[in-house]
């Protein structure tokens, strides 16, 4: 039997040499890292509480779940997916168990603190998303966590800051220091400094008299401030009504919509003065318009003076009843007729709508005015009444004076003329009333006097007038 000799056959080529010289090679496809390195990698795997991420090392980098985001207790699936290249920030080349600790959080405060840094120094604007509602303000997320004070995201207080979350908003930066891992942000400052060029190009536009729509914004002891959709302008208490007010609450309340008129602009300190009650028709116009000399109307005692009392004859219009015109008898002392809240009926005897005032008398509004009496004239309890140049009563329109009815197709005009004569009626009857009982205040007084007199043991007076009445008076308070 013939013997072979087998020989090994050489399938690759040895051109790295020894097996040291092979780990050599090996290590130097290897990358070497130190603490504070900044590295990418790929995301490989996701687990709960930490991510693996191929680096190029020996092993693969490790990232904690609260190394993945500034935001707080964030499942680590919400913040990558496998394949996403990241960058981190080497935290610890090897732990315990040999791994490389890094994290991605410290990656991005390291990239942002550079361009917040830049941005605080250019006085920009940094924009971010509101990731966290705190105590007293917001967390925006600004590649740092920038805290936002809740007295600084709006130009008013904001209460409810819920909404904001999830927004993304612009802002200024205020404070910035990195050794204490702080920043503070201001929107508001961002809003004056934007609002700036519109309100000064709303204050050049804005003229005094202009008429202008606004919105009740606050009201303070002074006046109300109304913010006229570029600049708040300020309503002061004298401006707010045509009567007197104490407060500026008693005619309007915040979110009212109201038309003012621009009285003053001051450009310089951003100032514009309004009035409302310039809108509105001044309530003497209407009162001279819808009344006249000699009319019946009604009206309240407000307050009493030596030389008389104050009557108010419609809302912020108050006439004077002069002493003189108080009775037909001698008055002293205006509370020897009338008190402060009495309803009264008063004749009007002059309107000087230049310097505002009205005069009355009470004294003349009874005079003739029989109690029982069944003669009325509606034009001097407030009817309206027409007459013609030569002095003739202008019947309304759609009365047919010859027949003395109404024509057909003018319903609407009489039941507004039937409504007016139903009020003046009532305004008689109620002034029929008031001088019946002024009638019967005298004659209960003597029969008062009288019985006093009987009772002290005096002489029975004829009391024919006041000045009798008056000596019985001090008769009888002299005892």
């Amino acid at each position: 039997m013939t013997s072979k000799t087998t020989k090994a056959t050489q399938v690759a080529v040895n051109d790295i040499g020894s097996a040291e010289d092979f780990l050599a090679a090996v290590e130097k496809t290897l990358k070497f890292f130190n603490d504070g390195d900044m590295i990418e990698g790929t995301v490989v795997k996701i687990d709960r509480d930490e991510v693996l991420l191929d680096v190029g090392y020996k092993t693969e980098g490790v990232i904690p779940s609260r190394e993945l985001s500034i935001k707080h207790d964030v499942a680590p699936g919400e913040v990558v997916e496998v394949g996403d290249t990241v960058e981190a920030l080497v935290l610890q080349k090897e732990d315990k168990e040999g791994r490389l600790i890094l994290s991605k959080k410290r990656a991005q405060y390291e990239r942002a603190w550079g361009d917040v840094e830049n941005i605080k120094e250019n006085d920009s604007i940094v924009t971010g998303t509101v990731i966290e509602v705190v105590k007293g303000g917001l967390i925006v997320d600004i590649g740092l966590r920038g805290f936002l004070p809740a007295s600084l995201i709006e130009l008013r207080r904001v209460r409810d800051l819920t909404p904001y979350l999830g927004q993304e908003i612009e802002a200024k930066i205020l404070e910035l220091d990195k050794n204490r891992n702080n920043v503070v942000l201001s929107r508001r400052a961002m809003l004056e400094e934007t609002q700036s060029a519109t309100r000064s190009s709303f204050l050049n536009d804005l003229k005094p008299g202009q008429v202008r729509r606004g919105v009740i914004s606050s009201i303070v002891n002074f006046g109300a401030f109304v913010d006229l959709g570029g600049v708040d302008g300020l309503v002061h208490v004298s401006e707010l009504s045509w009567k007197h007010i104490d407060h500026a609450a008693e005619v309007v309340e915040v979110g009212q919509e109201v038309t003012v008129e621009v009285l003053s602009v001051e450009i310089d300190r951003e100032r514009v003065s309004l009035s409302l009650k310039a809108t509105q028709e001044d309530p003497w116009q209407v009162f001279a318009r819808s009344h006249a000399i000699g009319q019946i109307t009604p009206g309240k005692v407000t307050k009493l003076v030596p030389f008389g009392a104050f009557v108010r004859v419609a809302d912020g219009i108050e006439g004077l009843v002069h002493i003189s015109e108080l009775s037909a008898s001698h008055v002293e002392l205006a509370e020897q007729v009338v008190s402060v809240g009495d309803e009264a009926f008063v004749k009007i005897i002059d309107i000087d709508l230049e310097r505002r005032r009205i005069s009355l008398s009470l004294k003349q509004a009874n005079e003739g005015v029989d109690p029982e009496g069944t003669e009325f004239d509606p034009a001097l309890y407030g009817m309206t009444t027409e007459y013609d140049e030569n002095g003739e009563y202008k019947y309304p329109e759609g009365f047919d004076p010859e027949t003395q009815e109404w024509k057909a197709g003018f319903e609407s005009e009489r039941e507004v003329w039937e409504q007016e004569y139903a009020a003046a009626q009532t305004r008689w009857e109620a002034h029929k009333a008031q001088v019946a009982d002024a009638v019967k205040a005298p004659a209960l007084v003597s029969e008062q006097v009288a019985a006093s007199a009987e009772a002290e043991g005096v002489a029975p007076v004829a009391l024919v007038d006041d000045e009798a009445l008056a000596a019985l008076k001090e008769q009888l308070e002299a005892k």
